[in-house]
């Protein structure tokens, strides 16, 4: 069975995004060049994410192409809106990763979103987290964890320091 991961970073108070869904604070916080991404994107092959997350990544990397190694999926609630290059999810996220996590591949890597991340935190879905923590206070915006029926006990793995950024490294207790 595969495992579900979310790997990415939120501001010192928590944040996603800023109230206008931007991440231009994570890409100007400094990496001192170096970041565990390159190893931790060879690990997975299907890559999660909400479409508010996808519009904006995309906006970013303008026209370079995204998780072209990976099979990307882009839940959205809109049954009238599809994606081209990425396949577009109209279901619930928790059936949806349950099946994929029965199928053969490497890690189903969630890359972020809070109204995609809540149900599956409720079911209790994620494996591991490695979570980038950036020296910025945004004060509003979007958080990684709504709030919800959930209450998980995790296990520190690793921690890891590089630039401006602390990245801490849970799993999921046996």
């Amino acid at each position: 069975m595969r495992k579900v991961v979310f790997y990415g970073a939120v501001s010192l108070d928590g944040y996603l995004a800023d109230q206008n869904n931007s991440l231009t604070w994570l890409f100007e916080t400094d990496t001192g060049g170096e970041t565990t991404y390159e190893n931790f994107i060879k690990s997975v092959d299907s890559v999660i994410m909400g479409r508010v997350t996808y519009q904006e990544v995309l906006k970013l990397l303008k026209a370079e192409p995204l998780y072209p190694d990976q099979e990307v999926f882009v839940f959205t609630r809109d049954q009238n809106t599809a994606f081209k290059d990425v396949q577009t999810i109209h279901e619930n996220p928790v059936t949806f990763i349950n099946e994929l996590k029965e199928s053969a591949g490497k890690s189903i890597w969630i890359v972020g979103g809070g109204n995609l991340l809540k149900p599956l935190v409720e079911a209790n879905l994620i494996d591991e987290w490695w979570i980038q923590i950036t020296p910025v206070l945004l004060g509003k915006g979007k958080r990684l964890f709504e709030e919800g029926d959930y209450l998980d006990r995790l296990e520190l793995v690793d921690t890891t320091s590089f630039g401006q950024f602390v990245e801490l490294h849970y799993k999921k207790m046996d």
